[in-house]
């Protein structure tokens, strides 16, 4: 036998918060029946709306109420009527000052987009049930617009007089991964109802969006980290260089002019040693200047030097 258990209060305090946010001693029961008349009412007004969540907080005697939506122009109202009308009505039930916020979800700065929301997806399928849409259209339409969208898993879940037959049944689909057993997995989760010719029809929607290290393992690591930098670093002191890491260049530099006149020599030297062309360059100019004085002294012009001018017209006549 399966022992249900719903997603979002499974992870309740270890990646998800609170969605009432508030502390009270003997007047828990007044607040909670509040809160839950408060959801209740803005539901019931804005159907249409595309409503994903509602926080609630408390301070005092000063209530806020966070309205995160796909539509907010249908909660706003033209000119802020539709959230005055809200506020007032929210006052008239709690007798304390309400304060509504509307955050809009096709912001940039939301995490969750409105395709891959679990409650706006469970609703839109629940329109198109109202609609007369066939269900497994409706279904695997929903399942693909996630996926396109980014979700790592779907799952989508339909039950009742589905197609008009006279026995209820069960049908879902699912592509990606859903892992509802692991704690870190980040799992949206939402539901809705179809109320149809035949009789009501809930459909229920899972989205897988990733894992999340909860913070209590988050600060373990943080407190490891800190240790390890301490030991190494010698009781949390300026950490010290590294001593395997490579030499300076220092080390490649050639020795200095004393230490050569010192007569030590690198390491480079001995080992190949540099022919110096002083003996060579000496001898060549040795070699012409005696060709020059034997030529001159036998009366023939150099071979390099070209002829004189009077000598050329001479030979000629």
């Amino acid at each position: 036998m399966g022992h249900k258990i719903h997603p979002y209060g499974y992870r309740l305090g270890v990646i998800y918060p609170w969605k009432s946010n508030w502390y009270a001693g003997r007047d828990y029961a007044e607040f909670l029946h509040e809160d839950v008349w408060i959801r209740k009412h803005i539901k019931s007004r804005l159907t249409r709306a595309g409503i994903s969540s509602i926080d609630i907080e408390r301070k005092g005697d000063q209530i806020w109420v966070f309205i995160r939506t796909a539509r907010p122009g249908i909660v706003i109202g033209r000119k802020g009527a539709e959230v005055d009308r809200l506020r007032k009505d929210i006052e008239r039930y709690t007798k304390k000052r309400v304060d509504v916020k509307v955050e809009d979800m096709n912001q940039a700065s939301s995490e969750v987009r409105p395709e891959t929301d679990a409650a706006l997806l469970a609703q839109n399928v629940a329109e198109q049930l109202q609609g007369r849409v066939a269900f497994r259209r409706a279904m695997r339409r929903a399942v693909q617009t996630a996926m396109r969208s980014g979700a790592l898993g779907v799952k989508v879940a339909t039950a009742g007089r589905l197609g008009g037959t006279e026995m209820g049944r069960k049908e879902w689909y699912r592509e990606g991964r859903v892992p509802l057993h692991t704690l870190r997995a980040k799992v949206d989760f939402g539901t809705a109802e179809a109320k149809t010719t035949m009789g009501a029809i809930g459909v229920k929607v899972w989205v897988y969006h990733g894992d999340e290290v909860p913070y209590r393992e988050q600060e373990t690591e943080r407190a490891r980290a800190r240790a390890t930098a301490r030991a190494r670093g010698g009781g949390g002191a300026r950490p010290t260089p590294r001593t395997d890491a490579p030499a300076e260049p220092a080390s490649v530099e050639a020795p200095s002019e004393p230490a050569l006149a010192e007569g030590v020599a690198s390491p480079a030297a001995d080992a190949a040693p540099v022919e110096t062309p002083t003996p060579v360059e000496p001898s060549a100019p040795a070699e012409t200047s005696a060709a020059a004085e034997t030529s001159a002294a036998a009366g023939e012009t150099p071979a390099d030097e070209p002829p004189a001018a009077g000598d050329t017209e001479g030979g000629d006549v």
